[in-house]
């Protein structure tokens, strides 16, 4: 990188995430979403609840990993101290109230107290599928942007708790899964 280059930023509107024509990550959710659901819905009826949210979830997956793999490249590293300090895109336009525990190259910890997220799906009437949506994602995006980064959640806002607990950390070079 040249002197006057400027690093790169999930934040920039060249994002492969969080960019798109200037819209949040929140409101493309929510463009998904009023066309998924619809869909996932007629499907769940015509096929059933399991055949279709395993599907659904099996394409995410592969969308979220290779975005976490777009971003690690668009940002130029796929450290957890690159991961963290690029995480500005999901909470834009205070899509989510955030109280950071821990972080450093090796462990990333954080609560989530308010999700806007959950709150849009409920709205929506998809608060069934919002895991689908976006809480698949936080997993798989992640192993998209360094199969060495594990998260591990024991609880979400979507699911009723009263906080999401994530907590990233990065496993040694070598580690088996």
């Amino acid at each position: 990188m040249s002197p006057d280059t400027e690093p790169t930023s999930a934040d920039s509107a060249d994002n492969p995430v969080g960019g798109a024509q200037g819209l949040s990550v929140l409101e493309r959710r929510r463009i998904e979403a009023g066309v998924l659901g619809p869909m996932l819905n007629a499907f769940r009826d015509r096929f059933g609840e399991e055949e279709t949210r395993e599907a659904a979830r099996e394409v995410i997956t592969e969308i979220a990993r290779a975005q976490g793999a777009e971003m690690a490249k668009f940002l130029g590293g796929d450290d957890l101290e690159t991961f963290a300090a690029n995480k500005d895109p999901w909470r834009k336009g205070g899509a989510l109230d955030v109280e950071e525990l821990e972080r450093n190259g090796a462990a990333y910890s954080f609560n989530v107290t308010r999700c806007g997220y959950a709150d849009m799906y409920r709205k929506m009437g998809y608060g069934d599928l919002g895991d689908i949506f976006s809480c698949t994602r936080d997993f798989e995006f992640s192993k998209g942007f360094n199969p060495r980064i594990k998260l591990t959640r024991t609880q979400t806002i979507m699911q009723g708790a009263a906080f999401c607990d994530f907590r990233y950390t990065l496993e040694e070079e070598g580690a088996e899964d």
